[in-house]
């Protein structure tokens, strides 16, 4: 699976011009499963979002988690994470999980998630989404679970 984790102090969702995700302060989380993840990578990608050390601490060091901060987290998929960008100008996305697979896991991530004890909101899975972030810092960090 692949994530795009985004540290923001607001971010929000709409579907059709209905906001159906928001978030204040926490993470953006753009994610793509993969032809071939499973749960296993669900799990992996799971402990490395609720666990990543990217919130200031009191010395203004990033050293605590979105768990430490209490903070939330509005998940969202994105398939053209797959994209293969090595030939021509048009990307390819034949790398990306299958529909089914990829709701499958998008779920379970989500889940896994709430089960942490995090609020999360989401989009909806294959809609044409609007995406609006105020990214903190920025901070912007790549998880690539087979990279691992």
């Amino acid at each position: 699976m692949r994530a795009l984790v985004q540290r923001v102090a607001e971010a929000a969702v709409r579907v059709d011009g209905e906001t159906i995700g928001e978030i204040g302060a926490g993470l953006l989380v753009l994610i793509c499963a993969m032809e071939g993840d499973t749960e296993e990578q669900s799990a992996y990608l799971t402990r490395k979002t609720s666990k990543m050390r990217i919130f200031r601490d009191e010395a203004g060091k990033m050293n605590r988690s979105v768990l430490d901060q209490g903070g939330a987290v509005l998940v969202v998929s994105q398939f053209t994470l797959a994209a293969d960008t090595r030939s021509g100008n048009r990307p390819g996305f034949s790398t990306a999980a299958r529909p089914e697979l990829g709701k499958q896991l998008y779920l379970d991530f989500v889940e896994r998630l709430k089960n942490d004890g995090l609020k999360v909101a989401t989009g909806e899975f294959g809609a044409d989404m609007k995406v609006s972030l105020v990214n903190d810092g920025p901070v912007t960090i790549w998880i690539d679970t087979n990279q691992t």
